[in-house]
């Protein structure tokens, strides 16, 4: 039963079968035409494939026989040129015209030294020899020839005459010996008006206006000159000798800048009896003896001086990187990332660690302990003299010691070392965290005079009326109190004396906050710098809300502390 079933679902198949086979007999003749025309095609193909074949060889020939085209002219270019060297260089140096000579020198040195070789190999083979020969012998020539002629024109002081020459250095393949010869000469120049300019410093009166700031100018004066001659000189640097190398004409001048900074230090520590300050701060430091304590006033003119020095100093150096900086991109444009680190490297060794720099770290360390000094014996003395007057509800010392303490950091500030800056900041911060407020503790502790809690609850109540009445009898010292009224007088002073110091700090702390961000739009210092500021004002930070918490833990209580700051 199964295979008769399976039988006639076959059968039933045969009709569809049938139909297939009748199209598969209709596409028989289309199958050979296709046949056909990919046959037609095919040939087609191979036919165009050789004769694509046959035309790239046919330029190759003809790529093969221009390129020996080009080297043939360029063979007869060169021997050419190799004559017209000769000729041309013997005619100008005959008419001392050096810039002409060191012009076909300069095309002899640039010429295919493989060519001149086969050249040789030639039949003129003697005559090129000879001709290289005068060459040779012509580029030794020139090479002493303007050697000398700017030695003369170095001596004789004639600038037009030297940069003529200056000049023809790079023609000869002479980079380094041109910038060097230079260097010496700007060096020479430099070294002169230097020392001119500290002999009328040194030589002038005392009573001047700018007296206590002569070395600070005579630096300045100094730093100008040289940022000048890179001005008027770096273009034609960059013209003959083109770009990267004002690092290397910066480096010598910049050892020159040492040696006459150097000697303007030295006289001024002379002058100024720098380290004999220096040493005697330090002895009062150490001593703590009234008797032999240098007056801070006397410091001020120094402090001023040196502050003003090390804003001159780091004015050139960013003015130095800005430049070598700007000329090393336009010459590293091409070179690899281990060039232009070497460059980077070259140039912050040379900023960091030249005597210039070196010098002045030392100044700014010397002034950072002598600032340190006049700041803590002028906070002192404001607290010694800590008066109330008529009508005031703080007493002298807040504002005479945050007149001091913004005083000694804009100075340090002014200095634009931010080395600097951070040391003041930190030792200013300590001072206020430590002596200042330890003096504000110990007037809270003798606390508000009352017999009992009632009496303080009346008393701290009528706490604005008992300040009103007793400013109204006219000055008095808050160090000697005896009336039971004074003294709660100069708690509640004492309570605001806390509170006005907690605003100071944070008026501070935003000041130098737009002050920095002003110096560091400048290009002063980088994200190091900026971390290290950051990290200074939030100590600011934190020591302003310790001298709020005095109010918390004053013996009136915090539920108290609102009525006696209303002011």
């Amino acid at each position: 039963m199964e295979i008769e079933v399976e039988l006639e679902a076959l059968l039933g198949q045969q009709g569809a079968v049938e139909n297939k086979m009748l199209s598969l007999q209709r596409m028989g003749p289309n199958l050979q035409l296709i046949e056909g025309d990919a046959q037609q095609l095919s040939g087609m193909i191979t036919f165009t494939c050789n004769l694509a074949e046959n035309v790239s060889s046919k330029v190759r020939q003809l790529d093969l026989a221009k390129s020996r085209l080009y080297q043939a002219i360029q063979r007869a270019d060169d021997i050419l040129d190799l004559k017209f060297c000769m000729d041309g260089v013997q005619s100008a140096l005959k008419n001392e015209e050096y810039e002409q000579a060191a012009a076909h020198i300069h095309r002899y040195l640039c010429l295919d030294k493989s060519v001149i070789e086969l050249s040789r190999q030639g039949k003129e083979g003697s005559m090129i020899d000879a001709n290289l020969q005068h060459l040779q012998e012509a580029e030794k020539q020139l090479k002493v020839l303007v050697g000398e002629k700017f030695d003369a024109a170095t001596k004789a002081g004639d600038l037009p005459q030297v940069e003529r020459f200056f000049k023809i250095f790079p023609l000869l393949g002479l980079h380094e010996e041109g910038i060097s010869k230079f260097s010496a000469y700007l060096c020479q120049q430099i070294a002169k008006k230097a020392e001119e300019n500290l002999n009328l410093a040194l030589g002038s009166e005392s009573s001047e206006r700018r007296a206590t700031l002569l070395f600070a100018d005579t630096l300045t004066l100094l730093f100008e000159g040289i940022a000048r001659i890179v001005e008027t000189h770096q273009p034609i640097l960059e013209t003959y000798y083109g770009p990267g190398r004002l690092y290397m004409l910066i480096k010598h001048l910049q050892s020159e800048c040492d040696r006459q900074m150097e000697k303007v230090v030295d006289k001024f520590i002379q002058q100024r009896d720098y380290q004999r300050k220096f040493q005697r701060v330090q002895s009062c430091i150490m001593r703590s003896s009234s008797s032999e304590k240098i007056e801070p006033r006397d410091l001020d003119p120094i402090l001023a001086e040196v502050t003003l020095m090390s804003a001159r100093t780091e004015l050139y150096l960013r003015f130095i990187k800005r430049r070598i900086t700007s000329d090393f991109e336009v010459g590293d444009s091409m070179a690899s990332e281990e060039i232009k680190q070497e460059h980077q490297q070259n140039l912050d060794k040379l900023l960091k660690h030249c005597l210039l720099s070196r010098s002045m770290q030392e100044l700014i360390g010397y002034y950072i302990t002598m600032e340190e000094y006049y700041m803590r014996e002028s906070v002192n003395k404001a607290v010694a003299m800590d008066t109330c007057e008529r009508g005031q509800l703080i007493s002298s010392m807040v504002d005479d010691v945050f007149y001091i303490v913004k005083k000694c950091i804009g100075r340090a500030l002014s200095s634009s070392s931010i080395d600097c800056l951070c040391a003041m900041i930190n030792l200013s911060t300590t001072m206020m965290e430590s002596d200042f407020r330890e003096v504000l503790c110990n007037k809270l502790r003798m606390g508000f005079p009352a017999t009992t809690l009632q009496d303080i609850q009346r008393g701290v109540t009528s706490a604005v009326s008992i300040v009103h009445s007793s400013l109204q009898q006219g000055k008095f010292d808050t160090k000697g109190i005896e009336s039971n009224d004074e003294a709660k007088m100069s708690f509640l002073v004492s309570l605001n004396n806390v509170e006005v110091c907690s605003e100071n700090i944070m008026t501070l702390k935003k000041n130098l906050e737009n002050d920095c961000r002003k110096l560091f739009s400048q290009d002063f210092g980088g994200d190091q710098a900026k971390a290290k500021i950051d990290s200074c004002l939030s100590d600011m930070a934190s020591v302003s809300n310790k001298f709020r918490d005095l109010l918390q833990v004053s013996p009136v209580g915090p539920d108290y502390s609102p009525h006696v700051m209303d002011r």
